[in-house]
């Protein structure tokens, strides 16, 4: 499970250098892999633009980035039956640790996000 979870922080802090181009990335692969658990929100005209914020569900856990100029923004949200009870503003790495292991942690309890999992890794 730690090989799994360092390989999973490392393919999703590969493109962190460069805030635009990791975000792009980073949106298209979860959206791709976590269909209906990943929604993004794109600027431009009729949001067809580059992708802004994006959230992350992965159970009681919500994970959301924001790009704000040239950083972004993270946090991590415990809601429950739609309320939240815990927010807490988190660097990048940590936000791709704590979405690494969240991930890691779906991946055992479903073959759905097990697969999803393995397409991030093979993305």
């Amino acid at each position: 499970m730690a090989a799994e979870f360092d390989l999973v922080a490392s393919a999703l802090r590969a493109d962190a250098a460069d805030v635009d181009v990791f975000f792009d990335v980073l949106a298209a692969k979860l959206e791709q892999v976590l269909p209906g658990q990943v929604e993004i929100r794109r600027g431009g005209l009729l949001g067809r633009g580059a992708p802004e914020a994006l959230t992350v569900t992965l159970g009681e856990r919500v994970y959301e980035a924001e790009r704000e100029r040239r950083q972004v923004a993270c946090r991590r949200r415990t809601v429950v039956r739609g309320i939240a009870l815990k927010s807490e503003d988190l660097d990048l790495g940590a936000w791709i640790d704590e979405l690494s292991a969240g991930l890691v942690e779906e991946a055992a309890r479903s073959a759905h996000a097990r697969a999803a999992l393995d397409g991030l890794l093979n993305a």
